[in-house]
C-alpha cells in the first residue's frame, strides 16, 4: 500500500514537467503540420488558402531537394568517418601515460564546448580565408597557390568544421570505454606474443563496439540538423553545393517567404530523421543483445 502511494506521489510530482515538455513539443509540431497544408506567404498576410499536399509535392519535386538530401547524407557520413576513426586514434593516444596528460585531455575536449557559429567563423576567417588565412600562408610558404576551400570544396569544408567540433565528443566517449578495458587481459595477450595490432583488433576494438554505436547514434541525430556552420560559411552555396535539408527549409521559409512550403519541408525532414533514428536504434539494439 505504501509503495502504491509513493508511486502515485512520484507521478504527481513528475507530471508538471512531463506536461510542459509535451506541450513544448506538440504545440510547435501541430502548428507546423497545420501550416504545411496552407498556401501561406509572408508577403501576403491574410491571403492564406488550403493547399492540401501541394506543398509537400512542390518541396520534394524542386531541383534543390535531391541535392540537399544527398548533401545531408554525405555530411553525416563524412563527419562520422572522421570522428569515429579520429576518436579511436585520439582515445588510444590519450590513454597512454605521459607528462601533462590531464592538460592535454582538457585541450582536446575543449572544441566541443565552442558554439557552432563561433567555430564556423574561426575556420572561415582564420584558417580557410584564401587571402590571409593560415592555410593560405602555409600554401604560399611552400610555393603553392592558395586554395579557396569554401568556394571550390564547400561541402568538404563544412564536413571538416563540423567534424572538428564533434571529434572531442567521440574521443571522450571512447576514452571512457577504453579505460574500462581489462588491463590484465591485455598484459596476458602481450605475454603470449600478441603484437599491438592483434591486441587492438581482437581485444580493444570489440570492447569499443558498443561505445562506437552510441557515438554514431547520438551524432547522427544532431548531424541531421546541422545549420549554423552552413549559414555562417557558405550560405548553402555555391548554388546548392552545400545546401542540406535544414538549410533548404530555412531558405524556403525565410528567404522565399513561403511558410507553407517550408513547413512541409520541415515535416519531411522530421520524418526522414525519425526513419534514420529508428534504423540506428534497431541496429544498436541488436548489437547490445549480441
Amino acid at each position: 500500500m505504501a509503495t502504491e502511494h509513493s508511486r502515485t506521489a512520484a507521478r504527481l510530482m513528475v507530471s508538471p514537467a512531463v506536461i510542459l515538455l509535451f506541450l513544448w513539443m506538440i504545440v510547435p509540431l501541430g502548428m507546423t503540420i497545420y501550416f504545411s497544408f496552407l498556401r501561406y506567404n509572408l508577403l501576403m498576410p491574410g491571403m492564406e488558402s488550403w493547399a492540401g499536399f501541394d506543398n509537400y509535392y512542390y518541396f520534394i519535386t524542386q531541383p534543390a531537394f535531391k541535392s540537399a538530401l544527398v548533401n545531408t547524407l554525405l555530411l553525416v557520413a563524412g563527419v562520422l568517418l572522421i570522428t569515429v576513426f579520429g576518436g579511436i586514434a585520439l582515445a588510444l593516444l590519450l590513454d597512454q601515460p605521459f607528462r601533462g596528460q590531464g592538460i592535454v585531455r582538457v585541450m582536446v575536449i575543449a572544441p566541443f564546448f565552442v558554439m557552432p557559429t563561433v567555430s564556423a567563423l574561426v575556420w572561415k576567417n582564420m584558417f580557410m580565408n584564401p587571402v590571409n588565412g593560415i592555410f593560405a600562408h602555409i600554401s604560399k610558404s611552400l610555393g603553392f597557390q592558395p586554395f579557396d576551400f569554401l568556394s571550390h570544396a564547400p561541402l568538404a569544408s563544412i564536413i571538416l568544421i563540423v567534424a572538428w567540433s564533434w571529434l572531442p565528443f567521440a574521443t571522450l566517449i571512447l576514452l571512457t570505454a577504453l579505460q574500462s578495458l581489462d588491463r590484465e587481459q591485455m598484459e596476458a595477450a602481450e605475454m603470449d606474443g600478441a603484437n599491438w595490432l592483434n591486441r587492438f583488433i581482437y581485444l580493444t576494438l570489440p570492447h569499443l563496439t558498443r561505445s562506437i554505436t552510441v557515438v554514431i547514434l547520438i551524432q547522427t541525430i544532431f548531424l541531421l540538423s546541422v545549420f549554423a556552420e552552413i549559414l555562417v560559411t557558405t550560405n548553402g552555396g555555391p548554388g546548392t553545393a552545400s545546401t542540406n535539408l535544414p538549410f533548404l527549409v530555412y531558405a524556403q521559409s525565410l528567404l522565399n517567404f513561403d511558410v507553407g512550403g517550408g513547413s512541409a519541408g520541415g515535416i519531411i525532414a522530421v520524418i526522414l530523421a525519425n526513419i534514420v533514428a529508428v534504423f540506428l536504434m534497431r541496429m544498436i539494439g541488436k548489437n547490445l543483445e549480441s
